[in-house]
C-alpha cells in the first residue's frame, strides 16, 4: 500500500492520536551497520524527524512528542553531546520558518538551563517565533528525564504549600497534571519506539499509564511516513478500555 493510500486509509478511519509520542531509537546501530561513527546516525535521523512532523500533521494530530536528548544522555561522550547540540540547533534554524508556515507551535519539555547556549538560544527564539501557531504542538524533549519532570513538579507543589497557596490535602491528579512540562497537552495516545527495544528509558512516565505502544524493529534513520502510518492503522485497530471491561450489547 502507498504512503498516500495509508494517509486516507487513517483519516477515512477516525480515531486519530490525538497525542503521538516517539522514543527515537537505532542512530548508532544504524551508523554501524555502514561502518560510520554514531554521530553519521544522529545526522540522518534528521530525515526521520521531518517525515514524522509532516505525517502527523497531515493526517491531524494534535501534538507530537520526540524524545531528542535525555537527562542520561549527558553522560554520552563530549564530542558526541558537541555533536548532538550542533545538530539540535541547525534543525531549529532550519525548520522554524517551515514550522510556522505549516502552523506548528514548537516546544520544549525538559531542563533547558543545561543544553548549549547557542542550540538553547535558537530553541527559544524558534518557540517564540512560533507561539501563535494552533494547528499542531510539536515538542523537543531535550535534557529530558521523566523522574526529574515529576521532582520538579513537587518541588512546585512545595512551594505553593510552603507559601500557603495550597493545603496538600487538596493535591490530586489534577494538580499534579498541572506542574509537569506537559500541562495542557493531552496525555499521549500511542507512544511509538524504534529499533525493536522494549523499554521506556525514562520517558514520560506520568502521562503514559494508558497509552498504546507500539515497537518496530526499523532503526530511527529509516523510519519514514509510511512506518507512522502503519503504527497510527494499528492503533486505531485496538479497543481501548482505560481499566474498564468491554461492555456487552
Amino acid at each position: 500500500m502507498s504512503e498516500q493510500q495509508l494517509k486516507e486509509q487513517i483519516i477515512s478511519g477516525g480515531n486519530i492520536p490525538r497525542h503521538v509520542a516517539i522514543i527515537m531509537d537505532g542512530n548508532g546501530r544504524w551508523a554501524q551497520e555502514r561502518g560510520k561513527p554514531r554521530v553519521f546516525g544522529h545526522q540522518h535521523g534528521m530525515h526521520a524527524v521531518r517525515a514524522v512532523v509532516e505525517g502527523c500533521r497531515d493526517v491531524g494530530c494534535e501534538a507530537l512528542t520526540l524524545y531528542a536528548f535525555s537527562e542520561e544522555n549527558w553522560k554520552r561522550p563530549a564530542a558526541e553531546i558537541k555533536v548532538l547540540m550542533r545538530l539540535l540547533r541547525h534543525y531549529i534554524e532550519r525548520e522554524r520558518n517551515n514550522l510556522r508556515e505549516n502552523d506548528i507551535r514548537l516546544q520544549c519539555l525538559g531542563r533547558m538551563e543545561k543544553v548549549a547556549p547557542a542550540a538553547r538560544e535558537a530553541m527559544e527564539e524558534a518557540m517564540e517565533y512560533t507561539s501563535s501557531c494552533s494547528s499542531m504542538v510539536l515538542n523537543l524533549a531535550i535534557s529530558y528525564g521523566s523522574r526529574a519532570e515529576i521532582v520538579d513538579a513537587v518541588r512546585a507543589l512545595g512551594r505553593e504549600i510552603a507559601t500557603g497557596k495550597l493545603d496538600p490535602g487538596d493535591i490530586g491528579e489534577e494538580q499534579i497534571a498541572e506542574k509537569l512540562y506537559t500541562d495542557g497537552l493531552p496525555d499521549p495516545d500511542l507512544l511509538i519506539r524504534t529499533s525493536g527495544e522494549m523499554r521506556i528509558s525514562n520517558f514520560l512516565l506520568w502521562q503514559i499509564a494508558y497509552t498504546e505502544f507500539y515497537i518496530t524493529s526499523v532503526l530511527w534513520p529509516d523510519f519514514r511516513k509510511a512506518d507512522l502510518y502503519e503504527a497510527i492503522l494499528d492503533f486505531q485497530k485496538r479497543e481501548r478500555r482505560f481499566g474498564m471491561v468491554k461492555s456487552s450489547v
